[in-house]
């Protein structure tokens, strides 16, 4: 399985060889050399794992992370810092990290742990928001401009995928196996529960977020962006 990252780094060098490295274990990289840049592409582009660089100028690493989970963005996040100290470590996890990596560290080690972070969401952020719809993970709970969403649990991790991926068209196939994993349903189960959460969505004559584009897929979006 192959993986996409962001690496936030303002050392090019490091950066560089980081990139080169991990693209030979099928693991592919943007890269953002300041915290700004990295808080434009995340909020653009779907990855499954950030690597943050706790010393940059002018927005370090903590800044970023604090930012990130702030716009609701819950990407795994795993902080390099030069120095492996308590109170480093500690505001690095009370802004959001995930975890740690002190430089220099190994490759192998990066991998491994790019690995673990990729296949689980991560647990800094119990609520994502976005366009006035609200999921809150603790309560299992979805609402629309303060108005509660009747959804089953399959109808919430549908609307949990669209919105982590908003923007950013996802296709039928990748649906039903972010749900179902290898078990497909039946053919017609995708068709009937995204017409039960558009329902729940549109009510009283709210704006469409879930779109359908032809030949690829579907798309959760403001019809404003």
């Amino acid at each position: 399985m192959s993986y996409n990252l962001l690496l936030v780094e303002d050392d090019v060098d490091l950066a560089s060889t980081v990139i080169d490295y991990l693209a030979l274990e099928k693991i592919y990289c943007d890269h953002a050399s300041n915290g700004m840049l990295a808080i434009e592409l995340l909020q653009q582009h779907q990855f499954d794992v950030v690597i943050l660089d706790i010393n940059m100028p002018h927005m370090d690493g903590i800044s970023v992370c604090k930012k990130m989970r702030e716009l609701g963005l819950t990407t795994p996040v795993i902080m390099l810092t030069a120095r492996d100290t308590l109170e480093d470590k500690l505001a690095g996890f009370n802004a959001g990290t995930d975890d740690y990596l002190v430089k220099p560290f190994a490759m192998l080690e990066l991998v491994a742990r790019i690995q673990v972070l990729a296949k689980r969401i991560s647990g800094q952020t119990s609520k994502l928001s976005l366009y006035g719809v609200e999921l809150n993970f603790t309560a299992k709970s979805a609402y629309r401009n303060n108005r509660k969403l009747s959804l089953t649990p399959t109808g919430l991790s549908i609307l949990e995928i669209l919105m982590r991926k908003a923007n950013n068209v996802i296709s039928r196939q990748q649906l039903i196996q972010n749900i179902w994993g290898d078990f497909s349903p039946e053919s017609n189960s995708l068709k009937v529960h995204l017409f039960k959460l558009r329902q729940q969505l549109n009510q009283n004559g709210a704006p469409e977020l879930i779109h359908t584009v032809p030949g690829q897929g579907f798309i959760f979006k403001s019809k404003n962006d």
